[in-house]
């Protein structure tokens, strides 16, 4: 039996389809905004790191909001929403800035796929949202590949490696967070209401760090060069994590958390050009299954052709 495709399900596949593209391009640009923050190890802490990258980043999209929006688009829709975003955003970077910095860029973005899952589990339990089976299963195969991939590195790592759990956990709150914020105001101030959030609680949490005398904490006065690195992180993760909300928007926070998973491709092939990190055959077959199940979900989202499709 040949079913064609309703005018209501054309669209919602359409826009699925292109939630998932913005997803994964959002995701690629935050490995290069991430490999620039490896690249400050002993330079400058990751707290410090943060603080600046959404200073950069909050006064930016300020500019552009006062220009287009003028006052109206400094209001706080839904504020206990956008206070969760910001607790979000803080929690997923300090964990990821730490992390990169005590590990090779693609551990600890392997670890960090564990997002999914866990993003999987809140939408349902938050959201009630229902994640199709091609869901599961791209998340479950591409998970696969991560493990492959870390083999026992995980325990040689020690204890920085819950620093990325940390930034999953995160992320997965962030995700969360951003379909039920979906629609309460522009994408811009949206942008601009979350690193406003995390601003404050990142400051603190650097002041405290610099204060406790720890030397890994301990906040130098800055060169040039990492105010203009941290002008880049904040560029590169502005647009990443608006290419990201807007995926959100588009489709459920289930189905866009895989397409976390190209950051794995992005960040082995940044860690063997620029900091020499050479990949073995177990990281590229475990990141052929990533890539897999990120192709797999891709598929399952893709609109019939002409005539419908077999029922």
């Amino acid at each position: 039996m040949i079913v064609a495709p309703t005018a209501a399900a054309r669209p919602a596949r359409g826009a699925r389809q292109t939630g998932l593209l913005l997803a994964l391009c959002g995701f690629a640009c935050l490995s290069m905004g991430d490999a620039v923050v490896k690249s400050m190890a002993g330079q400058w802490p990751g707290t410090a790191i943060s603080v600046l990258r959404y200073f950069y980043g909050m006064s930016g999209l300020a500019i552009a909001i006062a220009i287009t929006e003028g006052r109206k688009g400094f209001a706080v829709p839904r504020p206990w929403v956008q206070f969760g975003r910001g607790v979000a955003m803080t929690i997923a970077s300090l964990g990821f800035f730490l992390a990169v910095q005590r590990m090779p860029l693609a551990d600890a973005t392997a670890i960090q796929f564990t997002s999914p899952m866990l993003t999987a589990i809140l939408s349902a339990v938050l959201l009630r949202e229902k994640a199709p089976a091609a869901a599961w299963g791209a998340t479950a195969l591409a998970f696969v590949g991560v493990l492959i991939v870390l083999r026992p590195n995980v325990l040689a790592l020690g204890s920085a490696a819950l620093l990325p759990l940390m930034a999953a956990s995160g992320m997965a709150l962030l995700l969360t967070f951003n379909r039920m914020a979906a629609g309460s105001a522009s994408i811009l101030a949206m942008q601009f209401l979350v690193a406003a959030a995390a601003m404050p609680l990142l400051l603190a949490i650097a002041v405290a760090g610099h204060l406790s005398g720890a030397p890994a904490f301990h906040v130098p006065a800055p060169d040039w060069t990492v105010l203009l690195k941290c002008a880049l992180i904040a560029a590169t993760g502005t647009v990443s994590h608006l290419l990201i909300y807007v995926a959100t928007t588009r489709a459920s926070a289930a189905v866009t958390a895989p397409m976390v998973y190209v950051q794995l491709l992005v960040a082995t092939t940044i860690g063997w050009l620029w900091f020499g990190d050479r990949p073995d055959w177990t990281t590229l077959v475990g990141g052929a299954l990533t890539i897999a199940g990120g192709l797999w979900l891709w598929h399952s989202q893709r609109e019939p052709v002409a005539g419908g499709v077999p029922d």
